[in-house]
């Protein structure tokens, strides 16, 4: 399966982008010249309206270079739970903001080391102020921020803590929570109102992946959708697909920072990568990251369907730790020093494939969907 023209245009210019500009400062043109915010927003609000191929082409450069920017975070995982909520209203307020790149919004999924529906403990409670009613809403020091008008029975208390959510180390501006309604038991997406939540950055492996901790006490939020079993499942899927692809990008230039040594470095009067033994695992390697490529690219063509999202997932990320882990001993006595950028490399590659469950639970999805297991 091959890439577009136009696709490979994309590829180029955020490269170029990522050369230039290093770091968190890369988001700015990314977003403002490129547009790679508003890829996974429809047209109606103000974005692309592009599918997952050029997402997964913007998250494989954005692996390669081990970027911070926060695409998959704010601009596609939040995106692609506002629209599988669909709540037209909320998507009409939030989305040209988010693919304008000028708002950041971060996703709060896991609990306890579970990105499971089954692992969400957060509660949602009835807010008390539905039906027009005017409440004052303080932050977590006290000071007042403001009030909130509601109606119906959308408003509503979320207490609970979040980890793992991909935000960079300041605050989002908007951010979305899972949580379980205490009167239905019912999983639904809810959106918080004002800045009544504590956001705290966590210390990580990964540097070049932010990640942080989000306690709500009491929260007010506001329902986006109550069938959050639906839209976490979709969230999932996508999130497997990209970055499946960003892993295959890291692969791929770990593999080429590599050939590269082997290619300088002498040994007895010889380049390592000429001798035998090295040429073998070199070449494995090569066929591991093209299949690994291959099974990211007919995810992102298959619009993440689960089982092709789950496959893509569980060999990318083993390919990535492999291929990192190789990179590690092909360097060397320099390879194994903890300042070297090999250990990026697979600092990242230990971290990602910890992010939204490990292999073996989408190895497992893949046996019970084919009826070898008992379904979870």
């Amino acid at each position: 399966m091959r890439t577009t023209p136009e696709q490979d245009e994309l590829r180029a210019a955020v490269r170029s982008v990522l050369d230039r500009h290093e770091g968190a400062a890369a988001w700015a043109p990314l977003a403002g010249q490129i547009g790679v915010a508003a890829l996974a927003v429809p047209e109606a609000y103000g974005g692309l309206g592009c599918g997952l191929p050029e997402i997964a082409v913007v998250a494989g450069e954005l692996g390669r270079a081990l970027s911070p920017v926060p695409f998959l975070g704010s601009a596609v995982l939040p995106v692609t739970a506002l629209l599988a909520a669909g709540d037209w209203d909320a998507c009409a307020r939030l989305l040209p903001g988010l693919a304008e790149g000028t708002r950041s919004c971060a996703l709060a999924w896991a609990e306890g080391g579970g990105w499971e529906a089954g692992a969400v403990t957060t509660v949602a409670e009835e807010g008390g102020w539905g039906s027009g009613a005017v409440t004052t809403v303080v932050d977590v020091g006290g000071r007042e921020v403001g009030a909130l008008t509601a109606t119906g029975d959308e408003g509503a208390y979320l207490t609970g803590r979040k980890e793992y959510v991909l935000a960079a180390p300041e605050r989002p501006d908007l951010c979305l929570v899972f949580a379980v309604d205490s009167r239905t038991g019912r999983l639904g997406l809810y959106e918080l109102l004002d800045e009544n939540w504590e956001f705290a950055p966590a210390s990580t492996l990964d540097r070049t992946r932010p990640l942080a901790r989000i306690r709500l006490d009491r929260a007010p939020a506001r329902l986006l959708s109550a069938d959050g079993e639906a839209v976490l499942a979709r969230v999932r899927d996508v999130a497997a697909t990209v970055l499946a692809a960003e892993q295959v990008g890291g692969a791929q230039r770990a593999l080429e920072d590599t050939v590269r040594h082997v290619g300088e470095r002498v040994q007895f009067g010889r380049p390592i990568g000429s001798f035998q033994a090295v040429k073998h695992r070199l070449a494995d390697l090569y066929t591991t990251v093209e299949s690994a490529r291959s099974l990211a690219l007919a995810a992102a063509h298959a619009d993440a369907e689960p089982l092709a999202a789950a496959a893509a997932r569980a060999v990318c990320s083993e390919t990535y730790e492999t291929v990192a882990g190789e990179m590690i001993q092909l360097h060397g006595g320099i390879g194994v020093t903890w300042e070297h950028p090999a250990h990026d490399h697979l600092k990242r590659a230990h971290q990602c494939a910890r992010l939204f469950g490990p292999a073996a639970a989408y190895r497992g999805r893949i046996a019970a969907a084919l009826g070898l297991v008992p379904a979870p």
